[in-house]
């Protein structure tokens, strides 16, 4: 006799609440990859701003790249905070710019220590200074006043009187564009750690001060590229 025929034995089906169970699992799974993915992405593009934060871009529009460049430099190590341009001596912060808050602050460490320092804003200008850079280069400036303390301190005067007198040759000495042109950071750096002692080379620096050079390059590679097409310099 033949043996009588096999049959495959049927598998039990999955049931619906085990199917459904799994596929919350992977759903659940592939979100959470998709938030990683994102947030990494998002860390990579924002690097920059959250490891140097005091290198954002400035306020002001247009200006010479190269100085632009070394003024964000310069806030990487006087001012590296998330907002700069409201930051006092010491990390406390002010929320209005209308001039400058001329509020002088203790100052705890340093050669300085006990002292206090009205520095403000992303390139912590002591009140004394701004007054004086404000008579010369703030664009509201009124010719013949003499007092020109209450201008206004906003983010963008803040940068186009920095870049003003950066740009000023009188003021320094030397021509600091053309010495960076030159590759000549460190000359230019050391030129004015007299003014900002933590850029190095002065009777103060920071844990910031010895990478400066290479800020420099990368925030110079960061303005050459945003300038429009076919205004190389």
């Amino acid at each position: 006799m033949n043996p009588p025929p096999e049959h495959d034995t049927p598998e039990p089906a999955v049931s619906g609440w085990v199917w459904l169970r799994e596929r919350a699992l992977a759903s659940r799974v592939g979100l959470s990859l998709a938030v990683m993915a994102l947030m990494l992405l998002l860390l990579w593009w924002w690097r920059p701003l959250l490891l140097l934060p005091g290198t954002q871009a400035l306020v002001m529009q247009g200006g010479d790249p190269y100085v632009r460049a070394l003024m964000r430099t310069i806030s990487a190590s006087e001012s590296n905070v998330l907002r700069p341009y409201h930051v006092l001596h010491g990390h406390s912060f002010v929320w209005t710019l209308d001039e400058h808050p001329n509020r002088c602050e203790p100052i705890g460490r340093g050669p300085n220590r006990g002292n206090c320092s009205t520095a403000a804003g992303r390139y912590q200008l002591l009140y004394s200074t701004w007054v004086a850079l404000a008579l010369r280069h703030h664009p509201k400036r009124i010719p013949g006043q003499t007092d020109d303390g209450r201008l206004s301190f906003e983010p963008v005067y803040q940068d186009l009187v920095v870049h003003a007198w950066l740009s000023d040759t009188d003021a320094w000495r030397a021509d600091l564009p053309a010495l960076l042109r030159q590759g000549k950071t460190q000359t230019v750096l050391r030129r004015l750690s007299g003014t900002w002692t933590s850029l190095g080379y002065g009777i103060e620096s920071n844990s910031m001060s010895r990478e400066l050079p290479k800020i420099y390059q990368r925030m110079l590679k960061d303005e050459l590229e945003r300038l429009p097409s076919g205004d190389g310099r």
